[in-house]
């Protein structure tokens, strides 16, 4: 076994990998970038060593960079875990190619076998797994993609070869949209995965998104610990996940398990991984392969009791699994929950600020992975999810009461997704396991949403009371029984709306466009600014262009998510203060305009 473990990744994955390690007797070495330097994962680690500037860029995707702290640490062994350099197979050749250091992951040939999604798809097919129809090459033209729409029927779905996760997925329902979908499924597959090349596959409408979990050894033994349900997706993005499928039945579970076996071994796969499935009408289609942990492992470690981030260790080390597939059962249902720094009620915009508050729920059943505590800021640098919620119980029916149980006690000092997941357990479609992964965005209403924010919230704002108010909270005693109140007066001191006071300045909605950005724009001196921290992913205007309201004027990428930002109102630009790559803070000017 190894003896020291460096992690090349931040957060609660990585506190989760050190928590395997030290139960192995595994020293730990964490990296962390400027941002990070009071981060959970930095104090949870033996030591730790400081990689460069907050950008992941400079700093968590500097793959020489942790190499060489590897070194300098004297660690023999690094993991990964998911996101950052997790399934870039250059990174883990040149790990392999590192003296005395060892890969925690598939072989590097498999993952570029397997990354590839074109590849991965002749890969599947040789083992004769089904695969949604598509193409086996990359495309290259808008043409390309209109004939293949016209071959497979709208809609269509372009998708980075390097993706995952919903990024560099653009769906086309008809001609006149291939031309902006194919150059943004281009964009986001070079800045999120560092390859721009994309294919296509006919898009399913309503299908159920089942993936199965792998393990498999250099000794032959290839398990699949079941499956998991993803169906519950905002934007082609996860946010609720469970075990098992409340859509599958034995017979199907047996056949989609064993298609995923079939797979990993066509591929000489080892370590753990992931087979995704789309499920419809009682048939299933490969979709892609996950080469690394995945976030919602959690669930099928519950319903197995099977450690996945001990048995990736092992496996790197050669040990031989201590399981064969009659050995693994399911028992139980466990599901997960994405405790996101984002406001549903603002189409999901990130909300970066300091935890004031932050008391996660606990008791049977309930296990959560986090890496932060009250006090931390959370910045707008990296991911959104702050912690994940995993809530197990003997049934489906039990572990939603139980989750219910545990929501109402998760308090977070900021906006989150926690009253959206309140929300859900109150759904009918959600809770009766009928949703598909169009659910979300086509039937729950931004009213829903801002509705259950009003009432779930738990977010405080700067004055100490729930973000939408000012508030105090007082506790009183009635003939002995203790009362908690919250008494709501008027607007705090130095507040003030533009309405009241006359000021010229106003404040305008921008509309999303179906990215996430959602948020207030405020115009001060007619500049449209930056709602958050964030990079310039593109900048779609110049001096002396009209544009109507709600028109893109640039993308903005936080907390990687990509953002449309919009003219709050038809007018002319004047002034473009921003580049193509340039990073912006909150506040800061994008596009100067004159109102028409």
């Amino acid at each position: 076994m190894f003896e020291k473990l460096l992690v090349a990744n931040r957060g609660e994955i990585a506190v989760r990998v050190m928590q395997a390690c030290e139960e192995l007797g595994i020293e730990t070495v964490a990296v962390y970038s400027d941002a990070d330097r009071s981060a959970g994962h930095v104090t949870y680690a033996d030591e730790a060593y400081n990689i460069g500037p907050a950008p992941a860029s400079r700093s968590y995707l500097d793959g020489d960079a942790i190499i060489e702290v590897a070194d300098r640490a004297g660690a023999d062994a690094i993991h990964p875990g998911y996101g950052f350099l997790a399934e870039n197979a250059g990174f883990a050749s040149a790990v392999e190619d590192a003296e005395g250091i060892t890969w925690v992951g598939p072989p590097s040939d498999a993952m570029t076998a397997l990354g590839e999604k074109t590849n991965a798809r002749r890969i599947l097919q040789a083992a004769d797994v089904p695969v949604v129809p598509g193409t086996t090459e990359p495309v290259e033209s808008a043409g390309e993609v209109r004939e293949l729409g016209a071959k497979f029927g709208y809609p269509v779905a372009i998708k980075a070869e390097g993706g995952g996760g919903g990024r560099g997925m653009k769906i086309v329902r008809d001609d006149d949209e291939v031309d902006d979908a194919l150059e943004s499924a281009k964009r986001e597959g070079e800045a999120y995965f560092d390859n721009d090349s994309v294919y296509v596959e006919k898009f399913l409408e309503n299908p159920k998104h089942v993936e199965v979990q792998i393990l498999a050894d250099e000794h032959g033994t290839a398990l699949h610990l079941g499956e998991r349900d993803c169906s519950l997706q905002r934007r082609h993005q996860k946010v609720i996940e469970e075990a098992p499928s409340p859509a599958l039945d034995a017979d199907l579970r047996e056949a989609i398990g064993d298609a995923a076996r079939r797979g990993v071994q066509e591929a000489g796969y080892t370590n753990a991984g992931t087979v995704e499935f789309l499920v419809e009408n009682g048939e299933f289609y490969f979709m892609e392969v996950n080469t690394r942990i995945q976030v919602e492992h959690t669930v099928s470690e519950e319903v197995t009791g099977i450690d996945i981030v001990r048995e990736q260790l092992r496996i790197a080390a050669g040990e031989e699994l201590p399981y064969s597939q009659d050995d693994v059962e399911l028992d139980g249902h466990a599901m997960e929950f994405r405790i996101n720094a984002e406001n549903p009620a603002d189409g999901f915009a990130p909300t970066p600020g300091t935890l004031t508050t932050y008391d996660p729920p606990s008791g049977l059943g309930v296990r959560i992975d986090d890496a932060i505590s009250r006090g931390d800021e959370i910045a707008g640098d990296y991911d959104s999810m702050i912690a994940k919620l995993i809530v197990r119980a003997p049934t489906r029916e039990r572990c939603l009461e139980r989750s219910r149980r545990a929501l109402v006690h998760f308090d977070v000092g900021v906006e989150t997704t926690v009253p959206f997941h309140r929300l859900m357990l109150t759904d009918d479609t959600f809770r009766a396991g009928e949703h598909t992964t169009n659910y979300l965005d086509e039937t729950v209403s931004e009213d829903d949403l801002a509705a259950a924010v009003e009432r779930w919230s738990t977010a405080v704002d700067d004055d100490g009371g729930t973000a939408g108010g000012a508030t105090n909270d007082l506790v009183v005693e009635v003939d002995g029984r203790r009362f908690d109140v919250a008494v709501t007066g008027e607007l705090s001191r130095g507040a003030s709306s533009a309405s009241e006071t006359g000021d010229e300045t106003t404040s305008t909605t921008s509309s999303t466009g179906g990215t996430g950005a959602g948020a207030d724009q405020v115009t001060a001196s007619d500049a449209i600014t930056a709602e958050m921290q964030g990079t310039v992913l593109s900048v779609n205007v110049e001096p002396g262009d009209n544009v109507a309201r709600g028109e893109v004027v640039c993308v903005l990428e936080a907390m990687k998510m990509e953002n449309d930002v919009v003219a709050p109102a038809a007018g002319t630009v004047s002034d473009v203060a921003v580049t193509d790559g340039e990073s912006v803070d909150m506040g800061d000017p994008l596009v100067v305009l004159e109102e028409s």
